[in-house]
């Protein structure tokens, strides 16, 4: 009987150390599933944050301001009469986009150089503009009377037109914009009033 319960003694602390072993394991892969769900939540959570932090851009143009909506012309001035080069503009604003001609005279003797055409010449640009108070930002792109981008090789300038203007509301059909590139403001009338139809980009 003694013999018996020595050799059962062996087996019952095996099968205890196969208990313990096999609860640990247990435990290990619970403590592992739980790791596993908590990288996979803050996966979800990361990707949540960085979707939502994200905006996509309109595909539509924006609607600008209201009272700039239409067709502005400059009309020269005595004090412009006096200077040796000068420019005048027309700008066209459209919802949150513009389109400027500016025309240059200059009693400056060029030469034969043709393309400043006896002293007179047109560069267009065009883009979109953003007003915050009284700060005028327009930024766009110098191009030909079509709208058609200018390529290089041309007369003047190209590429980048990037300007800032503090206006001033004086009427109406009146407002003054003070550029960065010239000491003399530029007076604008209101020519023709249009209306924001907005179009996809």
């Amino acid at each position: 009987m003694k013999k018996e319960r020595c050799q059962s003694e062996p087996r019952r602390r095996l099968r205890g150390w196969a208990f313990a072993l096999t609860l640990r394991q247990a435990q290990d892969d619970t403590r592992g599933a739980n790791f596993t769900m908590q990288k996979a939540f803050c996966f979800l959570l990361l990707a949540f944050c960085f979707f939502a932090a994200c905006t996509m851009n309109p595909n539509t143009q924006g609607h600008g301001e209201t009272y700039l909506q239409g067709e502005w012309q400059q009309d020269v001035t005595p004090v412009q009469k006096q200077l040796m080069t000068y420019s005048l503009y027309h700008f066209t604003f459209t919802c949150d986009s513009f389109f400027v001609k500016q025309q240059t005279y200059s009693k400056v003797n060029y030469g034969s150089d043709t393309c400043m055409n006896k002293g007179q010449w047109t560069e267009y640009f065009r883009g979109t503009y953003v007003q915050k108070n009284d700060s005028l930002h327009l930024k766009g792109v110098f191009c030909n009377a079509d709208y058609s981008l200018k390529l290089e090789g041309g007369c003047f300038r190209m590429g980048i037109y990037d300007e800032y203007f503090k206006i001033d509301k004086k009427a109406d059909s009146l407002v003054q914009l003070s550029g960065t590139s010239s000491v003399i403001p530029v007076s604008l009338r209101l020519i023709k009033r249009l209306n924001c139809h907005v179009k996809p980009l």
